[in-house]
C-alpha cells in the first residue's frame, strides 16, 4: 500500500485547510485510515481516524469540533478538513493506513508527511 498526501501549507490562525491522502496498491485489505501529526520535539499523535465503511470515527480531544475526517472508498482517498486552525496545530501531518489480513498479519503504512503551519 502506498499513500500520497497533499494539501498542507501555511495558514493564519482561524483559517482552514483540507488534507487529502490517496491510497494505491492492495487497498482492499485496508481496515482503517487516519491522520497523525508530529510537532518538533513531540511524539507522533493520532489526530483522526475512520474505518473503511466510514461508520466509525475517532478524534483527538484537541481537534474535536474543528476537524472532520471523511473517506471516499471509490477513490481510496481520505480527507481531513481542518477549520479554526490554531498555532498549536502546526506539525507534520502523516496519513496512515492500517492493513489487516485476517488471521495472518497486520501492518501500519505511512505517507511521506505534509507540513501544516499556522501563524499567529
Amino acid at each position: 500500500v502506498e499513500l500520497v498526501e497533499s494539501g498542507g501549507g501555511l495558514v493564519q490562525t482561524g483559517g482552514s485547510l483540507r488534507l487529502s491522502c490517496a491510497a494505491s496498491g492492495s487497498t482492499v485489505n485496508i481496515l482503517s485510515m487516519g491522520w497523525y501529526r508530529q510537532a518538533p520535539g513531540k511524539q507522533r499523535e493520532l489526530v483522526a481516524a475512520v474505518t473503511r465503511n466510514g461508520g466509525s470515527t475517532n478524534y483527538a480531544d484537541s481537534v474535536k469540533g474543528r476537524f472532520t475526517i471523511s473517506r471516499d472508498n471509490a477513490k481510496d482517498t481520505v480527507y481531513l478538513q481542518m477549520n479554526s486552525l490554531k498555532p498549536e496545530d502546526t506539525a507534520v501531518y502523516y496519513c496512515n493506513a492500517f492493513v489487516v489480513v485476517a488471521g495472518t498479519w497486520d501492518k501500519n503504512y505511512w505517507g511521506q508527511g505534509t507540513q501544516v503551519t499556522v501563524s499567529s
